[in-house]
């Protein structure tokens, strides 16, 4: 494992579950900790909702990367029509608004989208994916283009956009509770309280998981039961760790950082190192490795949502399949 990952490992490590070492820097840090909960506080105090002449439902978290927003966004919006995802599209190589999918179509590349929203894209053909880091811009640019619903990613913090919010909530939470730079909230705890749904996993969402394996040559996917002995997982998702519950026990692995942009090298060095070619990823990886012709074991995660938490969404926005 190289020196930076090692390096993104330790942050994760010291952001939610700290040693006693990293939680001594922890506590040293909360004064900075104080000032960015206080600057939150008063951006919240001064902010007022506007409404964009379309219903916005958010889908957002409390702590610093991944609670399954992307599988509960692909999953919600099945029951809605004529809706359209707006995200920043974090990472990508891109800047601006760019509408990504459209009635089925991919219209741009991976690079211009980012690892998320192409996902959403490709499990999405019913919606629209727009990428925008004005996410007002992205909700006027999805009105105009017929949607009736926006559900915008991780929008939470948009104090300024009229919305209902939910937000998900980890079973397995961690056991730093301080915010940034102290710990892994990127707002306070307590803001649970103010959300419209706390949709709480395992309980109001569940996951599944299954496994398929893509064949690069004629570009077909093979659901599968069992996975192959030597197969190493290759992730670049926040806590990767976490996937470690789904997968053989002591499964070899090479964790890279949070939307890494692989390269084709990196893939080949993986292989050389393990002496093999069974890698499996999850589908937001995929979206990124599938260009390299490659055949790869997909990790295939669908949400399920518990339906008062869709009736609730349907009576905000008035429309439901």
């Amino acid at each position: 494992m190289s020196f930076k990952q090692k390096l993104v490992l330790w942050i994760e490590n010291y952001l939610f579950y700290p040693s006693g070492f990293q939680q001594l820097i922890s506590a040293l840090l909360l004064p900075l900790t104080l000032v960015y909960c206080v600057i939150k506080f008063a951006i919240k105090s001064m902010s007022t909702p506007k409404y964009f002449g379309v219903r916005v439902v958010s889908i957002g978290n409390l702590l610093i990367g991944g609670t399954g927003k992307t599988p509960f966004i692909i999953a919600l919006s099945k029951h809605f029509p004529n809706n359209a995802i707006v995200l920043r599209g974090y990472k990508r190589k891109s800047s601006g608004m760019y509408v990504i999918s459209s009635d089925g179509e991919i219209l741009e590349n991976i690079d211009t989208s980012g690892d998320e929203a192409m996902l959403l894209a490709q499990k999405c053909p019913q919606s629209i994916v727009i990428v925008s880091e004005d996410r007002a811009k992205g909700i006027l640019k999805a009105k105009e283009l017929g949607a009736k619903v926006v559900f915008l990613d991780d929008g939470y913090s948009k104090r300024d956009i009229e919305k209902l919010d939910i937000v998900l909530r980890p079973k397995n939470e961690p056991t730093n509770l301080f915010c940034l730079p102290s710990g892994g909230y990127k707002e306070p705890k307590i803001e649970y309280l103010s959300a419209d749904i706390v949709a709480l996993e395992d309980k109001d969402y569940v996951r599944n998981i299954s496994f398929s394996f893509y064949d690069s040559q004629n570009k077909q996917y093979s659901v599968i039961e069992n996975l192959p002995n030597d197969i190493v997982l290759v992730s670049a998702i926040s806590k990767p760790q976490r996937l470690f519950e789904f997968l053989p026990l002591g499964i070899k692995h090479e964790f890279f950082e949070d939307h890494y942009d692989f390269t084709k090298e990196d893939i080949l060095e993986i292989q050389e190192k393990y002496n093999t070619t069974n890698l499996i990823v999850t589908q937001k990886d995929f979206v990124k490795l599938q260009r390299f012709g490659i055949d790869l074991y997909v990790i295939d995660l669908e949400v399920k949502i518990n339906i008062e938490i869709v009736d609730k969404v349907g009576e905000y926005v008035g429309c439901r399949l």
